[in-house]
């Protein structure tokens, strides 16, 4: 089992930081096998940004991700990019504050951005994001990734991340519902 996620946006938006997470939740606490990749543009802030998970059960035996079975896209430049390489049956979550999808790509809107300034800081937007995810990829446990997170921010942050990743687990569980 071989499962691809690219994390995608720009700089400030703690899209590393969400793979950083994620991987070090499925291989640390998952029992999983993992490899992050990361590129970024010159910009510290504004540039592209994105961030490549592989996951598996077994070694990985080539770390690039190729044609992701999940893409997290925070910035329409991302979703523009990215979402045409993304596997034919791929999840695509998107922030619907910041991207205007194509009218027939599937993809779960979130209001992540929106969710974030409601907890008083809109960079967590990522740790809703990756809530959302958490609902869609069910392989790594929700105490893996909490884990994670709290081993992975700064201490004075680690209840804001968590809220956060919290709210927008509740808001994937209500989307998963309501698709149904």
């Amino acid at each position: 089992m071989r499962y691809e996620i690219r994390f995608a946006g720009f700089g400030g938006q703690g899209v590393v930081l969400a793979g950083f997470i994620l991987g070090k939740a499925a291989a640390l606490y998952g029992g999983l096998e993992a490899v992050m990749t990361q590129s970024y543009g010159p910009e510290a802030r504004g540039g592209a940004s994105s961030a490549n998970v592989v996951i598996s059960d077994t070694a990985i035996d080539y770390p690039f991700v190729q044609a992701p079975h999940l893409l997290v896209a925070l910035s329409q430049e991302a979703y523009t990019k990215f979402s045409p390489s993304t596997e034919v049956d791929a999840s695509i979550l998107i922030d619907q504050d910041l991207i205007l999808p194509k009218a027939d790509d599937p993809v779960y809107s979130i209001p992540a951005t929106s969710i974030a300034e409601q907890l008083g800081k809109r960079i967590v937007a990522n740790m809703v994001m990756l809530g959302f995810l958490t609902t869609i990829y069910k392989r790594i446990p929700t105490e893996a990734i909490e884990t994670a997170i709290k081993d992975s921010v700064k201490p004075k942050t680690i209840e804001l991340n968590l809220e956060a990743f919290t709210k927008g687990y509740e808001y994937g569980l209500q989307a998963i519902t309501a698709k149904r």
